[in-house]
């Protein structure tokens, strides 16, 4: 589904700055994968995200979504197949545009329908029952502007937004971490539930070892830009926040 082949990538090349983000990374990941994604500051995780959704190129290697060769694609055709959440909930939104509209936004783009901005009646209807689903009355406020909605709330949309189409792979990148408890756990839980309903491929970084070992089905340590773990299937299963950080020392 998703494969990475020695994916490299140097910022500031050739002066005092330089530093290898990637080096070297290749990674595989089968249809329906969960994979979280955890490491220090500067470990390459957002880095990593960053190069598969092509916010930048990669200085070399290959990345390939879904059998096809993406690596020199730009950042907004992959956004076509790619749903992507940021710690931020204020960003992949329209702070001034209507809930109804920003969802029109998304899926026009992932749908490449190309209906207008204009929403009919139909279209309405399926943007009020997938909100309904979020259970937090939105669905009667499609016409609230996105930037009048709590962080949790706004956080909920976004992730409709990015699943409205179900998308080739999903990327979360700490989307739960600037949310407070109550609204984190809320997103996290209809996070699960439309990643297991629709079946997607889905890479998640946190820096909560526990929430990386309990959620998905494989786990990715990185560090200095290299994937140092990469658990799954019993080995996981069995593995403890203990066990993994001391395995961690002992390969890095």
């Amino acid at each position: 589904m998703l494969k990475l082949e020695n994916i490299c990538k140097t910022f500031h090349p050739g002066t005092s700055n330089q530093r290898i983000a990637l080096d070297n990374v290749s990674l595989e990941l089968p249809k329906g994968d969960f994979v979280t994604i955890v490491g220090g500051n500067g470990a390459g995780k957002t880095t990593l995200m960053n190069a598969i959704s092509g916010v930048f190129l990669a200085d070399s290697g290959r990345i390939i979504l879904d059998k096809r060769d993406i690596t020199f694609t730009s950042e907004h055709r992959r956004a076509r197949h790619i749903g992507r959440l940021f710690q931020d909930p204020m960003k992949g939104t329209a702070p001034n545009m209507t809930i109804a509209e920003n969802l029109a936004l998304a899926y026009k783009h992932a749908s490449e329908s190309g209906f207008r901005i204009g929403i009919g009646k139909k279209t309405l209807a399926y943007f009020q029952e997938q909100l309904a689903q979020l259970e937090l009355g939105l669905e009667d406020r499609m016409k609230t502007r996105m930037g009048l909605l709590s962080g949790g709330q706004r956080q909920a949309v976004t992730l409709l937004m990015a699943t409205i189409c179900t998308p080739k792979l999903l990327m979360l990148d700490e989307h739960t971490a600037a949310l407070d408890p109550s609204a984190g756990e809320k997103v996290l839980r209809l996070t699960q539930e439309i990643i297991r309903r629709d079946k997607i491929t889905t890479i998640m970084v946190t820096h909560n070892i526990t929430s990386a070992l309990a959620l998905g089905n494989r786990t990715i340590m990185m560090e200095n830009g290299k994937i140092a773990l990469d658990i799954s299937g019993d080995e996981r299963q069995d593995m403890t926040v203990e066990k993994l950080t001391s395995m961690f020392r002992l390969v890095i």
